[in-house]
């Protein structure tokens, strides 16, 4: 994992504004401080929570730039929330942040044509990104944690249910290398395996037998191409309630669309993933002007409290350096969201 960097408390005191009577996350966070400091001494932390912070996947699905600084106003927010009860801050070790800024600035110096650029975000993704992550989150799970991942494109999804997957399965908590997952999103990211990328990580995950049944919430029927939504269909491990039939057509509400989906895949363990793009009006990949309100995106982090087979969360796809300098609302809710996970989990 040559391209991760782990956080010391100095870095994270350093932004933290101290208050008298008042005790902020970032004070009580636990930190790694080096590479493979035995997560065992941290036995009473039960998350960690790193970011993948780069827009190289979103890249190779032909999208643009802004994910890559998203989990960096998350941390500052995240770091200034209130300690309380429900949330101290011991049950969490903030460990740090891929950096694969020098991966992206080969490519953007190298490449002469578009295509070309794609060409190379994919090869990246596949051969650094997956294996790095992959690796990182594998360490994680084995030590009986759960991962909580902010990203970053939801390409980053593929080696999290990976390396959950194999995980589980050497820990003998499965029966096979493979997990569930519910995925709150406007795209359901199942296109077809032409190269890694944002685009297609739940397609790569099931194709190899990583992903057993796939859940997802929140579809809109303008934004998925058909070919995919055929696929989808045809597929009885796959159960989806979009946007349309919920909120438009209100033939379910949106907690029974929650709880019919997490009934659909709570028979193994489950990695969560949001990916913000779900998210009415939040800046985010692909920014969406008729989303899901916020307190909806929170209820569904919430619900997940009722399942302890939950082994990891994911929350993509915000690009604050699409805010021209105004990011505190998307890092404000990302770390809302969070503490939401955590609280909901006791």
């Amino acid at each position: 994992m040559s391209h991760f960097h782990y956080y010391t408390k100095q870095e994270l005191l350093d932004q933290v504004k101290l208050r008298k009577y008042e005790t902020k996350l970032g004070e009580r966070l636990r930190v790694l401080e080096s590479a493979r400091e035995s997560l065992a001494s941290h036995a009473d932390a039960k998350y960690v929570c790193f970011g993948i912070p780069e827009s190289i996947g979103i890249l190779g699905d032909h999208g643009t730039r802004g994910a890559e600084s998203t989990w960096f106003h998350f941390v500052n927010s995240f770091l200034n929330l209130q300690s309380s009860d429900q949330c101290s801050g011991d049950e969490i070790i903030l460990a740090g942040y891929f950096d694969f800024s020098p991966v992206m600035n080969i490519i953007e110096t190298n490449f002469s044509n578009a295509e070309e650029r794609i060409n190379a975000c994919r090869h990246a993704v596949a051969n650094i990104i997956d294996e790095e992550v992959e690796e990182f989150v594998k360490w994680v799970v084995m030590s009986g944690k759960i991962p909580v991942v902010i990203g970053g494109g939801h390409n980053n999804a593929y080696p999290i249910i990976k390396a959950s997957a194999k995980s589980l399965f050497k820990l003998e908590k499965t029966p096979k290398a493979f997990a569930n997952v519910i995925n709150l999103a406007a795209t359901a990211d199942y296109k077809i395996m032409e190269g890694r990328h944002s685009g297609n990580p739940f397609r790569y995950a099931m194709e190899e037998g990583y992903l057993k049944r796939y859940a997802v919430i929140g579809l809109q029927e303008n934004v998925n191409p058909q070919s995919m939504m055929d696929d989808l269909y045809g597929n009885d491990n796959i159960h989806y309630h979009t946007y349309e039939e919920i909120f438009v057509e209100e033939r379910l509400n949106f907690i029974q669309s929650v709880a019919q989906s997490f009934s659909f895949i709570d028979d193994h363990p489950i990695c969560m993933e949001l990916d913000l793009d779900v998210v009415s009006s939040v800046s985010s990949s692909g920014q969406n002007p008729s989303g899901i309100s916020v307190n909806e995106a929170r209820q569904f982090i919430r619900f997940s409290g009722h399942y302890p087979n939950i082994c990891s969360l994911h929350i993509c796809e915000g690009a604050t350096a699409q805010l021209h300098g105004d990011s505190q609302q998307l890092a404000k809710l990302i770390a809302f969201l969070v503490t939401d996970f955590v609280k909901s989990r006791g």
